[in-house]
């Protein structure tokens, strides 16, 4: 049956959806080189707007180096099909872009009608790759690492004697509890300090990718691949910090566990091994018990990691250093911003050791450095000064004080019985009356901390029978 023409327009416009939403880049041009298919992909890719390539020879609009040209002009013009073919080029802004090609042209009745490329983008690695690195300065030594609580100096003296020998270290703790302070204060502590320090967070980049930054590449391993160290090479002699070592897949994981237990590694494409010298550390933010028994972690590789295993208490179970913490955090803000605060306010204190800190450590530093944004010639940190993020938080825990104040009461109330309708209002009384003297009787703040306006406080208490100071 003949296809009308709103059918026709209904079929166009599903490709081009679909095309919008594959997550590979998709540009096709015509036998003279215009532009006539560009999907969203392509777009962030190459930093680029749709109107500044459809219906333009792409050629007008990137610029190739000079030992390379265009896969897709090379395709119209050699008529073949070409796979996994890298290819570095410019935008019309200048901005380098590194992709891996899919290049095939297009025929029609035997007719060539154009050609299409499907594309991986592989900018960032190739900066990677290039010496962009995540090198850490490894400015953080064991005197970086703030506390006097003994959960911290605990950990801190089994980090110490860890840095005795090249064994390697699995550091086990929540996100932001200061683990990467830990691995480069190993580092820093060991016979390894003149030799390179090299991070690299395994979650960054995808496992085809990382699997290639790790072990490195052989000239010739893909189309347009040449003889590139990996971050193993490059730290040989030194420490290279793995973080988040549990997000790698299993397949990577076993290659990771060879390269251990042999110390040589074998680039992608290569036939030969290369022994290395490296100190691996690893950092993960989940117990890797649960992260095994749910197969984010290979057993093997645990056991050949955690030969030294330490355990970052996070902030809540050492809250007696929240004190050292702030006061250091402000000196470095103070210093940064030019500014003279001295410290907290009473109020910001009794709450800084009430919260839970599940952001730990950053999420403390964070919440200061953001105090001290806003602040002008003040020289304490007011409650008004916090983050409506970390207020806001604070108010849930206020909200849900009840629950153990019920619970309180019913363990001294055991034989008493009166009529819910009562003992309701009596309890919302004497919640009212708490959050009222918490807030020194100042009704607004107190009804922002009960979620209630202030007139709806005003009425309760009046119906309660309950006197503003």
């Amino acid at each position: 049956m003949e296809k009308t023409k709103n059918d026709l327009l209904y079929l166009t416009r599903m490709y081009k959806r679909i095309l919008d939403e594959v997550d590979v880049g998709v540009h096709a041009v015509d036998e003279t080189g215009k532009t006539i298919i560009y999907n969203k992909k392509m777009m962030q890719m190459e930093s680029m707007d749709i109107h500044d390539v459809m219906d333009k020879n792409l050629l007008d609009v990137f610029m190739f180096k000079d030992d390379q040209s265009s896969t897709l002009v090379k395709a119209l013009q050699e008529r073949k099909e070409t796979s996994n073919v890298k290819q570095t080029y410019f935008n019309n802004k200048g901005r380098e872009v590194t992709t891996i090609n899919n290049t095939i042209p297009i025929y029609l009745d035997e007719n060539l009608k154009g050609a299409v490329e499907i594309a991986k983008d592989v900018t960032k690695l190739e900066r990677l790759i290039k010496g962009n690195l995540n090198r850490e300065s490894t400015k953080y030594t064991f005197d970086s690492i703030i506390g006097t609580s003994p959960a911290i100096l605990e950990v801190k003296e089994s980090a110490k004697r860890a840095t005795r020998t090249s064994s390697y270290v699995l550091i086990v703790g929540d996100t932001g509890t200061g683990k990467e302070l830990f691995a480069q204060s190993i580092h820093n502590a060991s016979g390894r300090l003149s030799a390179p320090f090299i991070s690299q967070n395994c979650a960054a980049l995808p496992d085809n990718l990382i699997e290639s930054l790790l072990f490195g590449t052989k000239r010739g391993a893909f189309t347009g691949a040449v003889d590139t160290p990996g971050l193993f090479e490059q730290a040989n002699g030194g420490t290279l910090l793995l973080d988040e070592i549990n997000s790698l897949n299993l397949n990577l994981q076993a290659k990771l566990l060879r390269v251990l237990q042999e110390k040589t590694i074998r680039r992608i494409g290569d036939t030969k091994d290369t022994p290395i010298d490296v100190r691996v550390i690893a950092n993960m933010n989940e117990d890797p018990i649960d992260a095994i028994a749910n197969n984010r972690l290979r057993k093997d590789l645990y056991y050949r990691l955690g030969v030294v295993t330490i355990f970052v208490p996070p902030l809540k179970d050492r809250k007696e250093d929240i004190p050292l913490l702030v006061a250091h955090f402000i000196n470095k803000y103070n210093e940064r911003f030019q500014m003279n605060v001295k410290g907290l306010s009473e109020e910001v204190h009794l709450s800084f050791l009430e919260y839970d800190w599940h952001g730990n450590v950053r999420e403390l530093e964070h919440i200061i450095e953001a105090a001290m944004n806003i602040m002008i010639d003040e020289e304490v940190i007011m409650y008004s000064h916090l983050p409506y993020q970390y207020r806001n938080k604070m108010q849930l825990k206020e909200r849900m004080m009840p629950l153990s104040t019920v619970d309180t009461f019913l363990k001294e109330n055991s034989d008493v019985t009166i009529p819910l309708k009562d003992q309701m209002e009596l309890f919302e009384k004497t919640y009212i009356e708490h959050v009222l003297k918490k807030n020194d009787f100042n009704i607004s703040r107190a009804a922002k901390s009960l979620g209630l306006s202030r007139q709806s406080l005003q009425y309760r208490m009046k119906k309660l029978s309950l006197e503003s100071k």
